[in-house]
């Protein structure tokens, strides 16, 4: 096997991939209070308007606008009280000439009226009887029927993941159960290397290690909208693995293996495989530190990814691969990334033609945003748990000057 094939850009590496991935997550049914980060399935449609009728949207008295034309602190308007609009109850009287009726936020606006006075602007005069200080145009401090959302508008379109106050509009609508949702992406997971020993070990041998990586990136996985089916060590050795593989691929919607990924006389992961089926490996190697020898590969339409071993390249690596993989797979789009803009601390190398990403920790320095870089061995997790995010150094640059400039992806 040559040492790589074409070593691709990280996002055209991406496209390349994904272009050829058509598995999609099955479809399934939640109930609305159970949908929090699922992903629609098909566009959701109002059953009907909202608000349904026309109501308040302060404390003070429903009136016709008109009535109240010129009304001023030194001129009021004086009107009749007829009685009051008790919340969740349609008004006893309409509002007549010369009339208002009392009307708490959210109440129902009483025939005759076209406007609400809020109550600041109000003051008793006598028995039964209030003045106006302010005048109200037609429809001030209304919210009219529909203006919220019209019936058989989209509420929800296709791929879109459910936030918090989706939930309370689908509830607001009535669309309790029954929501087509895809179903949580099953993920399998596998670390590859003789010297790996459950996380839970203890008494480790010389030479042996704890398995990180399969912990790690199932937390990205949860995070992004999946579920990571099963955890597993494999040793190195290729029929072992091609097995594992093979074991998992029918029940799966990706694959993920660390560790075997760069390009020696132990590699066995691309062999593995392309064993699998086709189309198989379509990128070995990525343009990018940390991660370059990443494997991006396509079995039954599903994908695959073989990250390295090394724990820091492989959460860059998944963050740069699985999670959109996952997104993909969901129907959903790109996730969004929250990205800040900050100066750089320090002088960060990088060569032409490559990403670089660099862990850095975000201070305040005189009002501004300041990154700086979290540095240490390229295989320490804790370079990762004491950062706020990565520093991207773009392909054309090699490097980024202290005080310039730079786009930090958050954690």
């Amino acid at each position: 096997m040559p040492e790589f094939f074409e070593v691709l850009p990280p996002n055209e590496a991406r496209a390349v991939w994904l272009a050829q991935v058509s598995q999609r997550a099955p479809v399934e049914t939640v109930a609305a209070v159970e949908a929090l980060g699922r992903v629609t399935a098909q566009a959701i449609y109002s059953p009907e308007a909202l608000p349904a009728f026309p109501r308040s949207t302060v404390d003070g008295y429903a009136v016709r606008a008109a009535d109240t034309f010129g009304a001023s602190d030194s001129l009021p308007a004086y009107l009749r009280v007829a009685g009051e609009v008790r919340m969740g109850q349609a008004a006893p009287v309409a509002v007549g000439p010369g009339a208002a009726l009392l009307i708490h936020t959210g109440g129902m606006l009483p025939s005759g009226a076209d406007a609400v006075v809020m109550v600041e602007h109000t003051q008793p005069f006598g028995l039964g009887e209030i003045e106006i200080l302010r005048a109200v145009a037609p429809g001030e401090n209304v919210l009219q029927v529909g203006e919220d959302v019209v019936a058989g508008s989209v509420v929800l379109p296709a791929g879109h993941r459910i936030q918090p106050q989706d939930i309370g509009a689908l509830l607001a609508l009535g669309l309790v159960d029954d929501l087509a949702v895809r179903s949580l992406p099953r993920m399998r997971i596998f670390s590859t290397g003789d010297e790996l020993v459950p996380p839970a070990a203890r008494d480790l041998k010389p030479g042996q290690i704890r398995d990180i990586n399969s912990g790690t990136i199932r937390a990205l996985c949860l995070r992004a909208g999946a579920e990571a089916r099963s955890l597993e060590i494999v040793p190195d050795d290729a029929d072992a693995l091609y097995t594992a593989l093979a074991g998992a691929l029918p029940d799966a919607d990706l694959l993920v293996i660390t560790a075997g990924s760069s390009v020696s006389a132990r590699d066995m992961t691309a062999e593995a495989i392309n064993r699998l089926g086709a189309p198989g490996v379509l990128v070995h190697g990525v343009a990018a530190r940390p991660g370059k020898p990443t494997i991006l590969a396509v079995v039954d339409g599903k994908p695959v990814i073989g990250l390295p071993g090394n724990p820091v390249s492989a959460m860059v690596m998944f963050s740069l691969f699985g999670v959109p993989a996952i997104a993909h797979l969901l129907d959903a789009g790109m996730p969004l990334q929250v990205r800040v803009a900050a100066r750089v601390a320090a002088n960060v190398p990088s060569a032409a033609g490559r990403e670089d990403y660099v862990p850095v920790r975000l201070v305040e320095r005189d009002g501004e945003q300041w990154a700086e870089p979290v540095f240490g061995k390229s295989n320490l997790i804790f370079t990762l748990v004491g950062a706020s995010g990565l520093l991207k150094v773009p392909l054309n640059l090699t490097g980024l000057r202290a005080g310039a400039w730079g786009e930090v992806i958050l954690f």
